[in-house]
């Protein structure tokens, strides 16, 4: 299971998706859906904040961000450069993740969406 987070640095405004895998493609999809997320909130993306990982490297999510995007990484081996993102994985993790014991894996996904929409408002 992937959990890519995308977060505005104003609002803290989250999106989040539960994913199979970090592929390329995976990660490009993502972004698209999250752009189209943060467009539908009224908010316009300049620059996007990644990890190193081979996904964010790649010519396919170049592409997805395309030309009006600057795109930055974070410092290798400094998770502190990405703070905001840090924290929210921190808080996920304490509050939806753990929190409570879920029957199977699919029942803790399923309560994914709720959580997110009442960290979100």
């Amino acid at each position: 299971m992937f959990l890519p987070n995308a977060i505005d640095n104003y609002f803290r405004l989250a999106y989040t998706e539960v994913l199979p895998d970090e592929k390329k493609e995976t990660a490009a999809g993502f972004w698209e859906r999250a752009n189209a997320y943060f467009e539908s909130c009224g908010i316009t993306i300049k620059r996007v904040l990644t990890d190193n990982g081979a996904c964010y490297r790649s010519h396919v999510f170049k592409d997805a961000l395309g030309s009006d995007i600057k795109h930055k990484h974070t410092r290798p081996y400094r998770p502190q450069t990405n703070g905001k993102v840090e924290r929210f994985n921190r808080t996920m993790h304490e509050v939806w993740a753990y929190t409570k014991p879920y029957a199977s894996e699919a029942e803790r996904v399923a309560a994914f969406p709720a959580w997110l929409h009442d960290c979100n408002h």
